[in-house]
């Protein structure tokens, strides 16, 4: 009998696993144990059947964490990215296998040779960006490198969005997944990418000023921004020589605009704490960014600041959000981008008959046989309420297939790894498509 350890069960992504292994381990009489602090909400919807334990721990609890992997067969962390390392080196203390959803850590990939040595499997990567992308991507790329063509061009775009039924607000967006981190996006670094054969790089406070609109049929304009660093997926990929490589986040027409106020007044800076953050109201943390004058409003000096029109769209928007209102903070000790992320949660959390979308596409361009192509890939899925999210699906769904398929002996490679080999994507973009997630293909010859 096979045991699986899953720890943050608890969290928003987490319940299309949870629901799939819940019948994957009832199917094949293996046990399931669920690790959160609070797990009373997930055990109702789920049940108590005997091949399921709950489990109220504390991650940073060592003893503990440490029992739990031992007794386990197989470890899943839909933690937080920064707590991966301390599950991944109990399992290599263990000689347990495991898989996350988050991008590798330079701590993870420090781990590759001892996981090798001890024969063990790391995935990670495997949820829907960074996983469904990778998985969707290279099984073109590898289509087309095997009949022979050579890509000049890649594009790829992912966004969490509203489904437009449930769109009713002015900023066309409401948060699909951890506000935390939609607050703090692109803010760990340069953005680095390859255009037209020249490296470039985007600095934080210009990136939401540099987009592209890119249309989708049936679901209309999405503005794209760059994502992290594309670079080192070149090598990845196998596309050594491509001319364009480019990562990149989808939202709506004028939402990067919007947002830019944000990250120009440094609101999303997440790296030191107001002292009287508790003292503040939404206007005077606004005013907190603005320079003093003893008679001018914040809403003048904000358009002074950012050059911004009183009837411009983005006032507007700011307005509607609450921004210049006299409500309180609640939080102490508390870093501009906390007291950020309170605001927005006011007006753009998911409701109840709320649906969210996720939205990716692909752009490859490559000669082949004497020819020029354009292929475009796309993928749109509509969630299903506020907790049984598109986003939940798309991350949720890869990685519990492929614990599937890895515990019935399919995927055999060891060390710390990526989904991006045709033993992984292959069984699970299949099964994938049985849950209705669907790339739609059009490939256009020049």
């Amino acid at each position: 009998m096979k045991h699986i350890l899953m720890f943050g069960a608890g969290g928003k992504s987490s319940i299309f696993i949870v629901e799939y292994l819940s019948e994957l381990v009832k199917e094949k009489n293996w046990k399931l144990t669920l690790c959160d602090r609070n797990l009373d909400a997930l055990s109702a919807k789920i049940g108590n059947p005997s091949y399921i334990d709950y489990k109220t721990t504390d991650i940073i609890d060592n003893n503990k964490r440490s029992d739990l992997i031992s007794s386990a067969d197989f470890v899943i962390s839909m933690l937080p990215a920064f707590l991966h390392n301390l599950v991944a080196k109990d399992c290599l203390n263990h000689s347990k296998n495991m898989v996350t959803a988050s991008y590798v850590s330079e701590e993870m990939k420090a781990l590759d040779e001892q996981v090798k040595e001890k024969g063990l499997l790391f995935m990670n990567e495997i949820g829907v960006d960074p996983g469904l992308d990778h998985m969707s991507a290279k099984r073109v790329i590898d289509e087309i490198h095997e009949l022979g063509g050579k890509f000049s061009r890649f594009e790829t775009f992912t966004g969490g969005l509203i489904d437009p039924k449930s769109d009713n607000n002015p900023l066309n967006y409401k948060f699909t997944w951890n506000p935390r981190f939609v607050v703090i996006a692109g803010s760990s670094g340069s953005v680095k990418f390859l255009q037209e054969g020249q490296y470039k790089y985007i600095p934080y406070h210009r990136l939401f000023r540099r987009t592209e609109l890119i249309e989708i049929e049936n679901y209309g304009m999405f503005e794209g921004y760059a994502n992290r660093d594309s670079l080192k997926y070149i090598k990845s990929y196998n596309l050594e020589g491509i001319k364009t490589m480019y990562r990149g986040t989808f939202r709506r027409p004028g939402f990067s605009r919007f947002w830019d106020v944000f990250v120009q007044l440094g609101a999303t800076d997440d790296h030191y704490t107001l002292e009287n953050s508790d003292q503040l109201t939404f206007r005077s943390f606004i005013n907190s960014f603005l320079v003093y004058h003893p008679n001018d409003s914040v809403e003048l000096k904000l358009m002074h600041y950012l050059k911004l029109d009183y009837d411009s769209d983005i006032m507007s928007k700011l307005k509607w959000l609450g921004v210049f209102e006299e409500t309180k903070v609640p939080l102490k000790n508390a870093t501009p981008a906390q007291i950020l992320q309170y605001i927005l949660e006011q007006k753009l959390k998911l409701e109840e008959g709320d649906n969210d979308m996720i939205v990716m596409w692909h752009k490859f361009i490559y000669e082949l046989n004497g020819k020029q192509y354009d292929r475009e890939s796309s993928l749109v899925c509509i969630g299903e309420g506020s907790t049984h999210t598109a986003m939940a699906k798309t991350v949720g769904l890869p990685l519990a297939i492929y614990t599937k398929h890895f515990l019935e002996g399919r995927i055999k490679k060891t060390g710390v790894h990526i989904p991006i080999t045709a033993d992984v994507y292959e069984p699970v973009l299949k099964e994938l498509e049985d849950h209705g997630i669907v790339f739609k293909e059009k490939v256009v010859e020049h």
